[in-house]
């Protein structure tokens, strides 16, 4: 039954999030809203989390192979994402959440002379608050997520066209999810995030998303458990932007990752956790930079 109602559950999401065209954005940062088992509630009172991520598209794109650079005006788009994350259970069943990122961004492209040209911003991203449950079933097992993204970034930045903006002005849904299991000394995860913008901010609407996680996880690697290598699998798709103020012909993608990563227990309830998430499988809707990794590290402190 249990088994039943999660697939279900993760087939509905996918469903919902799925585009009417075919699938990208010149970002890619929600495939950050999955990964580690810290993103997970915590089983009695709070953590706060510090995340750091890092992209650096660099790599021109077309469908699934490398293009020329000189097929895209482009050249560069190198982000760190800095969020603090917080992360509270109101009781057994139920844990809210709370995200404030600052992203610092550096673009460069070509401008109507040929010329190269950049430009950098260090500004407050798009906030999400969100609602977890964890009582569908007596082992708190799988969660339910519901959440909103709210239009806090800015999405008016000088020389960034709307799909390479911080925000992209829209208010989302967000709706996922994760199932996380333990045998002795192995654990497994699984978590699904799907986003949806509910308007369109002048001329533009970025596209559905969707971000999938299956993870495993070996506790006993140390008497201690100090250490705890992580491995896993991560799907990122997202639908084409629209509006008049878009750019449909060359946005939207499917993208695959192996994640290797660690789980740290430092000194008292600190514990610091880190990945690579390098491309398997890329395919990219017309011309689109891409990242040859991405970085993700998370310091986090919880009772």
């Amino acid at each position: 039954m249990k088994k039943l109602f999660i697939t279900a559950l993760f087939t509905i999401m996918l469903i919902l999030s799925l585009p009417l065209k075919s699938y990208g954005c010149a970002c890619g940062c929600n495939v950050f809203c999955v990964g580690g088992r810290w993103m997970m509630s915590p089983p009695a009172g709070y953590r706060i989390s510090m995340m750091y991520n890092y992209m650096d598209q660099n790599s021109n794109w077309n469908a699934a192979s490398r293009a020329s650079s000189d097929l895209n005006e482009d050249k560069e788009i190198a982000t760190s994402f800095y969020t603090l994350d917080l992360r509270s259970t109101i009781n057994e069943d139920w844990g809210i959440a709370f995200e404030l990122p600052v992203w610092d961004r550096l673009f460069s492209t070509t401008d109507d002379d040929g010329n190269t040209v950049s430009a950098r911003h260090s500004v407050l991203g798009d906030m999400r608050l969100m609602g977890m449950y964890s009582g569908i079933f007596d082992d708190l097992s799988t969660t339910l997520i519901v959440g909103i993204k709210l239009p806090t970034g800015s999405y008016q930045l000088s020389l960034l066209d709307r799909d390479t903006q911080i925000g992209t002005g829209t208010t989302d849904i967000l709706l996922g999810g994760y199932y996380m299991n333990q045998k002795e000394n192995w654990g497994w995860f699984i978590q699904i995030m799907s986003q949806v913008a509910l308007n369109e901010r002048e001329g533009y609407r970025p596209g559905n998303s969707i971000d999938l996680n299956a993870g495993i996880h070996y506790d006993n690697l140390t008497a201690s458990r100090a250490f705890i290598p992580v491995l896993q699998l991560i799907g990122s798709l997202r639908g084409i932007d629209s509006g008049i103020n878009a750019d449909p012909d060359n946005t939207g993608y499917q993208r695959l990752y192996f994640s290797p990563g660690v789980e740290v227990n430092l000194l008292g309830s600190f514990k610091l956790y880190g990945d690579v998430r390098i491309p398997l499988l890329t395919h990219v809707n017309g011309y689109q930079l891409v990242a040859p990794a991405l970085l993700n590290m998370t310091l986090s402190f919880g009772v």
